[in-house]
């Protein structure tokens, strides 16, 4: 196996799940376990400055090996898994030389991942990927990008041939609750500009994603029994149906792709008495994406209409924003990222709108522009998540390639 599998076969056995709605940072304690393992590797390669901060942030930095003006590059990527699918026990499985047939994950469950469902898994014939066994997903977002980044930087300090100049490493928590750099260091850190390792299938990159917002809808009814309820009974969970109905039926993340918002219902729990729904609610266009969440406030007020004054409660909260307003003015990042995949093969990159968000998308907005690009990875967040072998090496050299290059971006005043 390369380097870079043993540090992701490494990594993926921690279980890291951040927690929605935690309060703290990070989310979970478990956390910890794997910063201090990444803080301990940092310093055994020889990365200096390394430090892991109270709410779990590690970084470091690996000090230019010439005398260069240029700008000090950073690379980024998270520790934390999806709260959506168990992250504990993770079996990694390999299967070597890809046929292009169906992958069975675990035969006694009957889990299978076949190539009707994800028909780009052809586009792996005869290489290398690593899958789940059926039950967890696999933490290829983003064990992927920090086994990714830790082996470019120990090809770095283990190859003085390679020119780089100054180049900052952090790793960050809770990421995929919305809270990965709430306590970042941007000004300590000291990188002029950076990139996130968080993305998608090898050949892709991305500047824009989506504005984000959370709705959280809180309905209050009243329960009596059932035998006398004429005129009385206010069903709470029913109220919270017709909220749902009342939404776009085909601006769903089912029905929708590129640069399609949508409403998101992905937690609903209660009872007659009290029921509550949770959304996340995105849309690349800042307009669009306003007049989201005005509907759904819009919603709430109609049906206290119908019910009663404080019958809905609907709290909407922001949560990032679309970071290509903060890139557009240093597009040079997207240009540098260009070069280096063409000269791996990748004449012109896939560049996509991200249908989520990365940690990148609000350091854009502290001041520190960060795009972001790919890992090797697919199916994110689930038991069908795996990842190429070939794509993870590629993206390494891909990571090199960038460092090299920018010895000749200056510094700017």
């Amino acid at each position: 196996m390369s380097k870079v599998v043993d540090y992701f076969l490494k990594y993926v056995a921690f279980d890291t799940q951040s927690a929605e709605d935690a309060g703290t940072v990070p989310s979970t304690e478990k956390q910890f376990a794997l910063a201090k393992l990444l803080s301990e590797q940092l310093k055994n390669i020889g990365v200096k400055d390394v430090s892991m901060s109270e709410h779990g942030y590690v970084y470091g930095t690996i000090p230019a090996n010439g005398d260069y003006n240029c700008q000090t590059v950073g690379f980024l990527a998270h520790m934390d898994t999806s709260p959506d699918c168990p992250d504990e026990n993770v079996r990694p499985q390999l299967v070597k030389h890809y046929d292009g047939k169906d992958i069975t994950l675990n035969k006694a469950l009957g889990v299978k991942m076949t190539t009707k469902m994800f028909p780009f898994l052809k586009n792996y014939v005869g290489q290398d990927l690593i899958t789940t066994d059926g039950t967890t997903l696999l933490g290829a977002d983003d064990k992927a990008g920090i086994a990714e980044i830790m082996t470019m930087a120990e090809t770095l300090l283990t190859h003085p041939e390679i020119p780089h100049g100054t180049i900052k490493i952090a790793f960050t928590p809770d990421e995929e609750v919305g809270h990965g750099v709430d306590f970042f260091d941007v000004p300590g850190w000291g990188a002029d500009v950076a990139y996130t390792v968080d993305g998608g299938a090898w050949g892709e990159m991305e500047y824009e994603t989506f504005n984000a917002a959370s709705m959280k809808v809180t309905i209050h009814g009243s329960n009596i029994h059932p035998g006398s309820a004429k005129n009385k009974m206010k069903n709470s969970i029913l109220i919270g149906l017709e909220f749902q109905s009342m939404l776009p039926e085909n601006e769903k993340p089912q029905y929708t792709e590129k640069y399609e918002g949508f409403f998101h219902l992905n937690h609903i729990g209660g009872n007659v008495e009290n029921t509550t729904l949770h959304y996340i609610v995105r849309d690349h266009d800042m307009t669009r994406f306003e007049e989201r969440k005005a509907l759904g406030k819009k919603i709430g007020e109609f049906l206290n209409a119908k019910y009663g004054e404080g019958t809905v409660e609907v709290e909407i909260a922001d949560t990032y924003y679309n970071m290509a307003e903060k890139i557009r003015p240093h597009m040079y990042l997207m240009d540098v990222a260009a070069e280096a995949f063409k000269e791996l093969g990748i004449e012109t990159p896939a560049i996509n709108p991200v249908r989520g968000g990365t940690d990148g998308s609000r350091l854009s907005y502290m001041g520190l522009p960060c795009p972001n690009l790919c890992t090797g990875g697919h199916n994110y967040h689930g038991k069908y998540e795996f990842i190429c072998i070939q794509s993870m090496e590629k993206t390494v050299e891909l990571l090199l390639k960038i460092a090299e290059k920018f010895t000749k971006v200056e510094k700017q005043a």
